[in-house]
């Protein structure tokens, strides 16, 4: 156990400040209060909180689940001090406004903070959806639900849930049966269970807001079928009045807890609303608020999907990066075996980092852990330029790059820093797969991230079925435009950066040249078959870009200053960059290649040929 084997600060720093150029925001109004030194001191607190805090706690929380005493969720005593240490921080709500409490940050560095927290103790991160429910609310929420929820969810005295998924239905939300039926005042009356809801009760806030999907009965009093009916409630555990007290407990019942392969700490519950052993002013049904309109609550909550996804890329980045640190020191430290060329039994063993092919894994992780956190901080600052963009134009551009990276930054770290966290078992040898090595529970954490908040398989259809067609493919076209800067920047430097440049202007035209294939077809269910190896394919491209994007600034650092004393960690960029485009990148003509040529085994396959 080695809270040194988090995060890399000097790295953090290159994404933040030489390329991504987060102190170029400062110029900007929203944030010209702050200045480097603040976003540092900012930086300094979260790998502060996640030293002391957070990672001292992991293991505990990884051992000892939530329990359940059949009226109270029960957490391990040593979550409450560490969540109250980061709510009172103030980084719940660093990337709010002013006048909601917040410290009106960049998302670029509320994103670099919280992965601290995530590398240190994912099961720690209770309050996770919080900020994300806030943000729903004040995006679409009344004046009460404003003014009295969000204030407390953003000082961590409340926190937020998001109920979707129930038994009977999971990514598939018009199939959900929780009804709505409204009251005289204006309140509603849910009833209906709701699955795998992360912090759905817990003994560490004062208060939860569970924001429900559900459906509101027709004029036949019957729920309208599919997407249509469903709306949006913020239902609270327990009932709050309108001078913000607190009354009577809300009619929501945990049926039980789920036990998860990871993320241990945070209870995850199966929740009755309605079924009356909790009634309020003596009636069944637990009482909820609507948010937005009636019949549009899955457009509501859909502000909070896609933050909560962003959200799962940033930790599943964090989690990969950690591993690859943790298996790094291993490999610099374990001496096993001796190089091929030595044949001499009586020589000493050398450390395993010596072995080429425990380097290649290295690399591969080091390429996955810092691609994957380099997109998401991208994706961070694309939110600041939107929230700060001088035109409508330029907020349309950046709205529109920004929906087309979502499914990428939620699932391409799910998938391949998963890869990542394997490698660091098989680095570990027979001591990965045990307890006495961290990198056990880090591969049981990231496991849960391809299912969390969309299976990749919704994630690709998301992407090849909506994002890239969108507005006659107006957000592609943004990206296009994008990675040929980065291109023509590239090719500019020299070697190795323009070869590399020339085969990802190869792969950006092959991507477009099969979705072209894919829809001109006008058979929908075979373009979607293989939608998830498009959203790989189309992710690793992403990816390739975003590594040349960090190629460019590594080596323009090295240009300047070549003897400079940190030069080896650009050399290191750029041979990640490198094995990247050449080990990576290579497999995506393949990939695309077998999407143009219309393959229907999938589509075809018969359930009794298996």
């Amino acid at each position: 156990m080695n809270p040194d084997l988090l995060l890399v600060r000097r790295d953090l720093d290159f994404m933040l400040y030489e390329w991504l150029d987060a102190a170029g925001l400062l110029g900007r109004e929203r944030y010209a209060e702050h200045s480097r030194e603040t976003f540092d001191a900012v930086l300094d607190l979260a790998e502060k909180l996640a030293r002391e805090q957070f990672y001292p706690i992991n293991r505990i929380l990884d051992t000892q689940e939530p329990t359940f005493d059949g009226e109270i969720v029960h957490t391990p005593a040593e979550l409450k001090p560490a969540v109250r240490a980061y709510c009172e921080s103030g980084l719940l709500a660093a990337a709010f406004d002013h006048d909601v409490g917040g410290m009106q940050l960049p998302s670029i560095i509320q994103r670099a903070a919280s992965a601290w927290i995530s590398a240190a103790s994912v099961g720690g991160t209770l309050f996770g959806l919080t900020p994300a429910n806030a943000s729903t609310l004040l995006k679409h929420g009344t004046t009460f639900q404003r003014e009295v929820y969000v204030p407390r969810l953003l000082e961590g005295r409340y926190f937020g849930t998001m109920c979707l998924s129930e038994p009977q239905a999971g990514s598939s939300l018009s199939d959900i049966t929780t009804r709505a039926i409204p009251q005289a005042d204006g309140t509603y009356r849910l009833f209906g269970n709701k699955m795998w809801i992360s912090g759905g009760d817990e003994d560490v806030s004062e208060n939860i807001i569970h924001l429900v999907l559900a459906k509101i009965p027709g004029p036949d009093g019957k729920p309208i079928a599919g997407t249509r009916g469903i709306s949006l409630f913020a239902v609270p555990k327990i009932i709050v009045a309108a001078d913000g007290s607190h009354g009577e407990r809300n009619d929501i019942a945990v049926a039980g807890l789920n036990h998860k392969l990871g993320f241990r700490g945070i209870p995850n519950c199966l929740l009755n609303f309605g079924e009356g052993r909790y009634p309020v002013a003596g009636e069944p049904g637990a009482v909820g608020t609507l948010v937005g309109e009636p019949h549009k609550g899955l457009a509501c909550m859909f502000h909070m999907m896609n933050d909560a996804r962003i959200m799962i890329g940033n930790l599943a980045a964090a989690l990969g990066y950690s591993a690859y640190l943790h298996s790094l020191d291993y490999a610099r430290n374990r001496t096993q075996g001796r190089r091929p060329q030595n044949k001499d039994p009586q020589a000493a063993p050398v450390r395993i980092i010596e072995h080429a092919d425990v380097r290649r894994m290295l690399l591969a992780q080091k390429a996955y852990a810092e691609g994957a956190l380099g997109l998401n901080l991208y994706c961070a600052r694309l939110l600041d330029t939107q929230a700060t963009a001088l035109d409508d134009a330029e907020a349309q551009r950046t709205h529109l790059l920004l929906e087309l990276l979502t499914p990428v930054a939620k699932s391409w770290p799910s998938q391949w820093c998963l890869e990542g966290n394997s490698l660091a078992i098989q680095i570990h040898g027979g001591y990965g797969y045990t307890r006495d090595f961290q990198v056990e529970q880090l591969w049981r954490d990231q496991r849960l991230n391809p299912i969390h908040e969309g299976t990749h398989g919704i994630q690709g259809l998301d992407l090849l079925g909506r994002k890239i067609r969108m507005h006659d493919g107006a957000a592609f076209k943004a990206w296009r435009v994008k990675v040929a800067a980065t291109i023509d920047r590239a090719q500019s430097a020299g070697e190795p950066l323009a070869a590399m440049a020339q085969r990802l202007a190869t792969a950006t035209d092959h991507v477009e040249t099969t979705v072209r294939t894919l829809f001109a077809q006008d058979d929908l269910d075979l373009a979607l078959a293989n939608a998830t190896a498009f959203l790989e394919a189309f992710g690793h491209v992403v990816l390739a870009w975003i590594w040349l994007e960090q190629a460019c600034a590594a080596q323009a650092a090295l240009a300047a200053d070549a003897k400079r004393a940190d030069a080896d960690f650009y050399r290191g960029k750029l041979a990640a960059a490198q094995w990247f485009d050449t080990w990576e990148l290579a497999k995506v003509g393949a990939m695309l290649d077998a999407l143009g040529g219309l393959d229907r085994t999938a589509l075809d396959m018969q359930e009794s040929w298996f």
